[in-house]
């Protein structure tokens, strides 16, 4: 039995996943009052084991989303700073959808998911974490994939270390 925030027991099991808040209050995001540098700006400084970079192209590249929903999410990032798609150019555009649809048959072969999501959160108001630089989602899906853990303890269970997950998808790719 535990004991909820006015003191009273409540019956509910609590799962505790503290390295989220880490993330909800900036960390890794260039949020304002932050003097944190843009990460999709920086990963392509660092090495790909580092960066957990899957792939670099010309104008885009592939990561490893550092805060996953899914073991195999991965983000497609323009090389180039900048917020809204209709600021990409042509060959912006079409690298960024060239590499989201290699990456979804890559983790076809590493881990055969069911389907994916696919987004990009334009504007910090629609739930973008780095608005200021554009980057595509590409979500890994299965079936019972959002069981009780996300739904009921916002927590996700992922199976595989990024960097191990990284390495799968590199060869892979």
């Amino acid at each position: 039995m535990h004991i909820d925030g006015a003191g009273m027991p409540d019956g509910w099991q609590r799962l505790w996943a503290p390295h989220r808040l880490e993330y909800l209050r900036g960390e890794n995001r260039p949020l304002e009052g932050n003097d944190v540098e843009c990460p999709f700006c920086r990963i392509p400084t660092l090495s790909d084991e580092e960066g957990l970079i899957v792939h670099r192209g010309k104008s885009a590249y592939v990561v490893m989303n550092l805060y996953p929903y899914n073991p195999g999410h991965l983000l497609v990032c323009a090389q180039r700073h900048v917020a809204d798609l209709t600021d990409l150019n042509e060959e912006e555009r079409n690298e960024i959808s060239s590499l989201t649809s290699h990456a979804m048959k890559t983790i076809r072969k590493v881990s055969s998911p069911a389907g994916f999501n696919l987004g990009m959160n334009q504007g910090a108001i629609s739930g973008a974490g780095v608005a200021e630089h554009i980057h595509q989602h590409i979500v890994p899906r299965w079936s019972g994939d959002a069981n009780f853990m996300p739904i009921i303890g916002k927590t996700k269970v992922l199976p595989q270390l990024l960097t191990l997950t990284r390495e799968e998808i590199a060869a892979a790719w």
